[in-house]
């Protein structure tokens, strides 16, 4: 059974292990936007299709019997052709989406629909920003010229940025105490993520819990609605079902 998994998250390598170890033909496909990304095992491209009528002619030209699309939350475009690629070609599609972040007590968040809007609610909150959100959509920050940002994703983002900011280049997993003394030492009092979910990056919340810094967090962009799995366990349950 072939099987293309649109990858990139922990959750993506995971499951390509599982289903190798199961002896299926699994496909793992990569966006290509990071420079070195971790690698699963298996069979591996990058790059994108060509939009929704490339992938269909890939899935084809491949005898692809299932897709999971267990792409980062905010990976909207594929997920749409996904989508789009599933319904014309009759195969069958799963989203693989970890599950958001959830507020506890002590938490001080404030939801943004976009990366827009959570650049409108920076000044009322704070003057130092802990920026998390990647390095895609730094155009949002960069007329917010009175506010100084530590920057951190994976590569070297790409201007325009705010005019007063130090980028940190760096993936997790991150743990609390070494996110409690960065933003201790940089003397944050505001950080902006998106709600990408899982534990591989959420130090950071634990850590503002702790220092009682507030956290401006990005909504999930809606999906089109499919099949979900929230684990890999689930997802491999269902490709064994197919």
């Amino acid at each position: 059974m072939n099987v293309l998994i649109l990858g990139g998250t922990a959750e993506a390598r995971a499951l390509a292990a599982v289903l190798h170890d199961k002896d299926f033909h699994v496909v793992s496909s990569l966006a290509g936007r990071v420079a070195q990304p971790r690698l699963p095992v298996g069979e591996v491209r990058v790059g994108g299709f060509g939009g929704v009528d490339g992938l269909v002619a890939w899935l084809r030209e491949h005898d692809v019997q299932a897709v999971v699309d267990a792409t980062h939350p905010f990976a909207e475009r594929i997920g749409a052709n996904a989508f789009a690629a599933a319904e014309q070609t009759g195969i069958p599609l799963l989203r693989l989406a970890r599950p958001g972040w959830q507020e506890s007590e002590g938490d001080r968040w404030h939801w943004a629909q976009d990366l827009t809007e959570a650049a409108a609610l920076l000044p009322g909150l704070g003057r130092r920003v802990f920026l998390t959100s990647g390095r895609q959509g730094l155009a949002a920050f960069a007329s917010l010229d009175e506010l100084w940002f530590l920057i951190r994703c994976v590569d070297p983002p790409e201007p325009p940025l705010p005019p007063r900011h130090e980028v940190l280049l760096d993936r997790g997993p991150y743990e609390v105490d070494r996110e409690h003394a960065l933003m201790t030492g940089h003397r944050i009092d505001v950080l902006v993520t998106k709600d990408s979910g899982g534990s591989m990056t959420a130090a950071k919340l634990t850590a503002a819990r702790e220092l009682g810094v507030p956290v401006v967090v990005v909504r999930r962009p809606p999906r089109p609605a499919t099949t979900v799995a929230a684990d890999v366990a689930e997802a491999v349950e269902w490709v064994l079902c197919r």
